[in-house]
């Protein structure tokens, strides 16, 4: 659990450069990195009492960490949560998110716009434990209505969806959800903590990726799980990842509370980029569509200004004509923008899903994630805007 009286009085970009900071007697200015994997006690009965929880006292860096306790308890500052935990990748995060609550007999619901690994968890994975799935569009509330007009235990969404940016109702899918007996999962590494706060809007847990804008940087794999459920996170989802063991490293975490400290400052400029290079793209020929929410020919503009703090995010979606290969024609050209699968980066990075990140799906798969031959994902970074647009520009003549 985390958030002194104070904290809780400092606003969002404080909380991100000095929540949950606990100094060592050394008196260091940066948070101390803990490269430990077990703890010493002062007697034998000591450590008995660690183990039984009599005693407050590390026992174990898969349990836990100084270093791993200061970041989770300050993106649970940032995220507004008063429990966090952090795993050792987003997946790894979206996995025990689900596989600690769910068990033989019970169905989720989840939306087809997913990131390929996520639907594979849930269409391939919980279906072989006797885990009912189906899922719906993710921005047809009449669809939700009609999937959950029926008890389930979960619903599964993201939003903005990977990588065709679908904007998803959270507080009208969390309201039905919640009158299914639903607990409301929201995968927020695409809108990130700066932008969007799901448990505001009504979600009952929150996952990240931390590879992706809390790290920010391309150097560390990281996950986390948020929620304000004292017994869902604390009672059944942290035993979970004790006995199974994605641990996230002290190392990995001591990185990613690095990049807590200029995450705000980087998703700003890379959405200020965004929107200007989204701009930019609906004015070529080589480009069928332009998929950002920042602007207003995006269907659900609107709504996404208002969740996601009035900004459209870093990511852009593009149709190219030619399909895969106008798309690969671009990628191939360009002399800044680096090919990439990952996202979130202060590096502009650029990949075609078809082929990468949702390869294992099927045509119609993708077609249902908004994917086509054509569709390519940038995920804009920090450089010079108008260096990016002479890049594209260049690329896509």
């Amino acid at each position: 659990m985390t958030d002194t009286d104070q904290t809780k009085s400092w606003r969002s970009a404080t909380r991100q450069v000095r929540a949950g900071l606990e100094r060592t007697a050394f008196g260091e200015t940066s948070e101390a990195l803990f490269m430990t994997s077990g703890f010493v006690y002062d007697s034998a009965e000591q450590a008995e009492r660690a183990f039984t929880g009599e005693e407050d006292h590390y026992v174990y860096s898969r349990y836990a960490n100084p270093t791993l306790s200061i970041f989770e308890n300050r993106l649970a500052a940032v995220e507004g949560a008063k429990y966090c935990k952090g795993t050792a990748s987003g997946m790894a995060a979206v996995f025990a998110a689900l596989a600690a609550h769910l068990k033989t007999g019970d169905r989720v619901v989840a939306a087809k716009a997913l990131f390929g690994a996520c639907y594979h968890v849930i269409h391939a994975i919980l279906p072989r434990w006797g885990i009912q799935a189906e899922f719906v569009d993710g921005t047809d509330l009449d669809a939700w209505a009609k999937a959950l007009s029926t008890p389930a235990q979960a619903v599964f969404l993201e939003t903005p969806s990977n990588p065709a940016l679908s904007i998803i109702d959270l507080a009208a899918v969390s309201a039905l959800a919640h009158k299914a007996g639903a607990l409301v999962i929201v995968d927020n590494a695409f809108a990130s903590t700066v932008l969007q706060h799901p448990l505001e809007l009504g979600a009952d847990v929150v996952t990240y990726s931390a590879t992706k804008h809390i790290d920010g940087q391309g150097r560390s794999l990281g996950g986390a799980i948020l929620s304000n459920n004292e017994e869902y996170l604390e009672n059944t989802v942290a035993p979970f990842l004790r006995q199974t063991g994605p641990a996230l490293s002290p190392y990995n975490a001591w990185i990613l509370l690095k990049g807590l400290e200029t995450i705000e400052l980087r998703v700003q400029r890379q959405c200020d980029n965004a929107l200007q290079i989204a701009q930019f793209l609906s004015t070529q020929d080589a480009i069928e569509e332009v998929i950002y929410p920042g602007l207003e020919s995006h269907p659900q503009h609107h709504l996404a200004m208002k969740q996601m703090s009035g900004k459209g995010g870093t990511i852009i979606a593009f149709n190219v004509k030619g399909g895969k290969e106008g798309a690969f024609k671009i990628m191939n050209g360009l002399q800044i923008i680096d090919i990439s699968n990952n996202l979130g980066d202060v590096k502009s990075l650029i990949t075609h899903p078809a082929t990468t990140t949702h390869q294992k799906m099927t045509p119609a798969e993708q077609l249902d994630a908004g994917i086509r031959s054509g569709t390519i994902r940038l995920s804009v970074g920090i450089e010079d805007v108008r260096d990016l647009i002479d890049d594209l520009s260049q690329a896509s003549t």
